[in-house]
This record gives C-alpha cells, structure tokens and sequence, in this order.
C-alpha cells in the first residue's frame, strides 16, 4: 500500500490546480468580477445562482444550501470519492507525482505505477469493445442479444470480447509501450509456459470502474462449453481492484443514487445492466464476492445526509436460503440502516435479467415498487419452514422468529412485528407473543449494553464533545462589522494585515466570528505573508473539529465585499476602523463607569490619570469615526 500523501504535496496539488476549471467541468461559471464567479448550484436545485467560485482562494460556497470547501471538497462531493482519491485524481490531472510518505523513491514509482495501471486497463478495455465486433464475437453478440441488450446498450456499459489468442492483447498493449511487469500487476496479463499470455480468452467481459470512473479491472463470462474455468472469472486483486471495495455500475448510478436516496442491489452483470435499460437506473452488482461490509461503506457515503442516513437499499434475490441469509444478515449490522432496507423477490425464482426478457421493462420497475421490508422478509422466511397447520409448527415457529424479532433494537418497531408476528404464525394471544419479545430483548440487551457503550465511547468521541457553536444570521445587523472585517482578513490579509491583527478579540462578540478570529491568529495573522487557498486553509485547520466553524471560515472567505472592485482598500479601512471603534467605545464606557464611582477628593491622583485616559480614547475614538467615515465614503 502507498504511504501517507504529505502536506506538502496536497498543498502544491491544490495551489496548481485550478479550482474554476475543474468546478466548470460540472458548472457553467460567469465572471461576476475580478476573483468571483458564479453558477448553478451543482449540489441543489436552483433557478437563481447563488453558487459562488473564488479562483484566487481557491473556494467554493453556495449561499443556497451551504455547501462549500477547496478543489478537494468539490471533488469529493462531486464525484462521491474519497480525500486520498480526490489528491490523486487532481495529481493526475496535472501530471504531478505524488511523493507518498514512507517510502522514497519507491514510493514515486509506485504512484507512477498506478497511473500506468489505470491506463493499461483503459486500453485493454478499448481493446475489447474493439474485439467485440469482429466476426470471432458472434457468440457474444448472440449473448446479448438474447438477453434483449443491443450494441447501444453493450457500449453504455464498455462491453467487450476477449479472442482466443493466447496473447492476442498483451502483444497489442506492449506494442503500445506497456511493460508486461505493468500488464501482470493490472491482472491482464500472466506468465504462461512459454512466455506472456492474456488472462482472459474467449470470453465476454465487462469493464469494472471506480466511482471516479477509471477501469480497474474486468468481469467475464463463459461463452464456450469447452471452457472449464468456471462460469464467471474477474480480474485478480491488484493495486487497484479490490473486489470487497467495488461495485459494478457504480459510475453510473452515483449520481441516482445520490440523489433519490435509493441504491438497488442485485446479483450479475446482466440484472445490472437489465434494470438500467428498464429505467432503475440505481442498480449496482458486487463482483466476485458476496454484498459485504465495504460495500455497504460505499452505498453510506452516496446516502448520507448531515451525519445521517437516510433512503433504501433495496436488495432483489430469489427467496432461497442465500437470501435468506443475506436478510439475516441485516439484523447483524448497523440497524439504521437495516431499518430502511428492503427485499424485491422476483415472482418464479428469477432474476431481474430474466423477468425483463419475460415481461419487459415495466416488470423491472413494478418489482422494485413492490418491494417489503428486509425484516418482514427474514422473519417470514424462517416462518415458512414451520408446518403452521399444527401445534408444534407454530411453537417452533415462535421460537425461532422472536429472538429475530427481538434483535431489533428501535423499540417502537420491535413492538410493531411483535405483534404482527403474532398473526403471521396464527397465534391469538397478541400479549403473550408481545411479552416474549421483550423479555428476549432485555435479556438480549442485558449482554451487549456495557459492551455497546464502551464502543460507542470508542467510535463515536463526538458524544463526549461539547455541542457544536450555533452560526450567527449573515444578515444581523449587530455584528455585520465582525463580519466584514473577518471577510477582509480572510480575502485580502496583505490589506487588512496588521490593522486587523491589533483587534483585540473583545472585538467579536459572537463565539463563531471569535473561533474564526483565533483561527486566524492561530495561522500567524493577517499580516503573516500567506494569502489565497493556502492561507484560507491554514485558517480553516484551526477550526477543522467544530462543525458549526468550519464551513463559517469557507462562506466568509467566498462572500463577497459589498463594493466593487477598486473600492476594496478603502472599504476595509473603514470596516477596520469602525471595528476599533465599537471597541474602543466599550473601554470608555468602563472608564466613564468607574469615574462616577470613584471620589476625586478621595484619590485624586487615581481620578485624574483616569480621567487623562478616557480624553485620550475620546480623541482617538473621533479619529477613528472619521477614518471609518472618510474611507466609508469612498468606498461608496
């Protein structure tokens, strides 16, 4: 595995990468003045922009729905992939090699190698959509077909033809420069007795792509039945293939899924690409392993919403034990999530593929609209193993059903299929069957609860935290000057520089505009000779923990001035001074406060260098309220 990415190269990724080129790949920009471009919201609907871009910093902010962040989170929540992704993928894009930490020079080549596997497996795909339509390809052609997928629909989905050759394309991917040390590491190429050969021979394949898009790796199908490797073969795991951690058609349904809230998961290539063509456009298929645990990882990052999941997972599967199984399994993970999971079952025991070639498109799409929750489907499918026209069918069906029932752990639904599976099993008294429930519960509560609560104290240390700080209103008028001059530090430090370092954080009433300020003073200052993305991320650490702060520091650094251009120095002078005004209004009304209970025959050197004091911010207060004025005026 490759070393941690060092700040160094994030920093020099980020600097050279610009930020309205790559948000323009998604979003329409317009200039709306020097450093600021606007657009459509890409991350909610609007019909007025109100999605702002500062090429100069380096940020986004929509002032919308609240979204916003560097190049980094764009990417991120763009295109669903992680932070290490996002630092590759921007690497790539403008060809800088990462120096992970850990491993020197090895480590470049390693990262080297990544791109090349990434282009190796680019090629070998175009290699095999090529392949597809020789005259060789036939029987897979006829395999499409009869499965209702024509040439449109293979190419949507990179469909592709492995020949017979033996080495038919490793020697066309070496003719194109690559290595067969690369080729073998991809997992297309393996050394054979007499030299080179292709992995896959006389097979159909697929190309199977991460969330960013890349191929990494292949899915193929049997096609002769003289071909005794087995029904499905996928690529091996690789650097970049790791098949507990991808999902087939995950590229094209990521923006679906996000957006409906809905992934539907079923069992092959074809149901895939049968449930897309029939319009269930959030279908997805795991490869060569079982719907697992970093599957699951997956489907939450597409679905959460402000730390919370919502939406269905939708798993589509024959009522066999298999399935069975897998809806048992739900009762084992993370039940906010179980609770919102739902089972399609194909009528006839067949799979989506299937139904569509016998009933069309619209089966597809009914059979997701008649889906049933995953626990009525578990707890129904250990029923029906039960003989329920006797006495002992019944009790053995009770005794195996409720301690499933009691395992779910939001009471109010617990209570619900209680009672439900009183009925189902023909049992008259709802109570009884009620009370076993929750007995089983508790008793079943009793085991995991100290457990469950240290691992909660483990996992979750936002619940020994204290509450995030509440945002204050953009538009109150009491702290707009805290606002503006936290604006100006963050757009333009060399202006504010070291006139807003001298505020004293008294300055800024309001704790969120306080947090925002240490952060800056944290960072070195206005005056520290950082600017642009780099100082706005150096300020945006010192508050990266409170969830309230940190997308504070993004919106100030992205709102703009509420003057043109050329009117910016003047308008920061202003706001600057009326800051040091309001607080030096402060200090003289503590001093006038202590003059009036002070005697001056009693301390009469005390009183008058008080009183020395307060003429002094007096003068000075004026010259301020004129600076304030004078830089205000011009600025207008």
């Amino acid at each position: 595995m490759p070393g941690r990415i060092p700040d160094r190269d994030i920093a020099a990724i980020r600097e050279q990468t610009r930020i309205e080129d790559v948000v323009g790949d998604y979003v329409t920009l317009r200039r709306a003045g020097a450093d600021r471009m606007t657009g459509l919201c890409p991350f909610h609907d609007e019909k007025t922009p109100s999605f702002h871009v500062r090429p100069h910093h380096g940020h986004f902010h929509c002032f919308g729905c609240g979204e916003g962040g560097d190049v980094y989170t764009f990417l991120q929540k763009q295109e669903h992939v992680s932070f290490v992704e996002a630092v590759e993928q921007l690497a790539d894009r403008i060809g800088y090699t990462i120096n992970y930490k850990g491993g020197g020079t090895a480590i470049k080549r390693d990262r080297g190698t990544r791109a090349r596997l990434v282009a190796a497996n680019a090629a070998a795909q175009q290699f095999y959509a090529e392949q597809l339509a020789t005259p060789e390809a036939q029987v897979a052609r006829d395999f499409l077909t009869e499965r209702g997928f024509d040439g449109t629909a293979a190419a949507h989905f990179g469909c592709g033809y492995a020949p017979a050759g033996w080495d038919t394309m490793t020697k066309a991917l070496l003719k194109l420069g690559f290595q067969f040390s690369e080729l073998e590491a991809a997992g297309l190429s393996k050394q054979g007795r007499k030299g080179p050969i292709d992995r896959f021979h006389r097979r159909l394949l697929w190309p199977i792509r991460n969330l960013g898009g890349d191929v990494i790796g292949f899915g193929a199908r049997k096609l002769f039945d003289d071909d005794n490797l087995g029904k499905y073969m996928n690529t091996p795991e690789t650097m970049l293939y790791k098949k507990s951690q991808v999902l087939f058609g995950l590229d094209l349904a990521k923006r679906d899924i996000a957006k409906g809230h809905q992934v539907v998961i079923v069992e092959g290539y074809t149901d895939v690409m049968a449930m897309h063509m029939a319009g269930v456009t959030t279908a997805v298929a795991s490869c060569g392993t079982a719907f697992g645990e970093d599957h699951l990882a997956l489907i939450r990052r597409l679905m959460m919403d402000d730390s919370y999941f919502r939406g269905e997972v939708i798993y589509t599967f024959d009522g066999d034990d298999a399935g069975q199984a897998a809806a048992l399994k739900a009762f084992e993970g993370e039940q906010s999530i179980a609770g919102q999971t739902f089972v399609a079952v194909a009528p006839d025991g067949m799979d989506p593929c299937e139904l569509r070639q016998s009933a069309g498109d619209p089966a597809l799409r009914d059979l997701i609209a008649r889906r049933i929750p995953m626990f009525q489907f578990a707890i129904k499918s250990l029923i029906a193993q039960q003989n329920l026209d006797t006495a002992e069918g019944r009790v053995a069906a009770l005794r195996e059903t409720v301690p499933v029932v009691a395992r779910i752990r939001d009471v109010a639904l617990r209570d619900e299929y209680a009672r439900q599976l009183a009925g189902w099993v023909g049992w008259d008294d709802v109570a009884q069957v009620l009370s076993r429930v929750r007995a089983e519960a508790k008793r079943h509560g009793g085991r995991r609860g100290a457990n469950a609560r240290q691992r909660n104290s483990r996992t979750r240390p936002e619940a020994m935290s204290p509450p995030p700080t509440a945002r204050p209103l953009p538009n109150d008028p009491r702290l707009w000057h805290q606002r503006e001059a936290l604006k100006a530090a963050l757009q333009y430090p060399a202006i504010a520089g070291t006139v807003f370092d001298s505020l004293p954080g008294e300055c800024f009433t309001d704790p969120s505009y306080l947090a925002v300020r240490e952060a800056i003073a944290a960072a070195g200052g206005a005056a520290s000779g950082l600017g642009g993305a780099a100082w706005v991320d150096a300020v945006h650490h010192g508050v990266i923990d409170d969830p309230a702060v940190a997308p504070l520091v993004t919106e100030l650094a992205v709102e703009p001035l509420p003057v043109e251009d050329d009117r910016v120095p003047q308008y920061i002078s202003s706001v600057l001074a009326r800051s040091q005004e309001i607080w030096v209004g402060s200090q003289i009304a503590d001093i006038k406060s202590k003059l009036r209970r002070m005697s001056p025959a009693g301390d009469p050197d005390g009183y008058n260098a008080l009183f020395g004091d307060l003429v002094a911010l007096e003068a000075y207060r004026r010259s301020l309220l004129e600076q304030a004025f004078d830089a205000g005026a011009d600025a207008v």
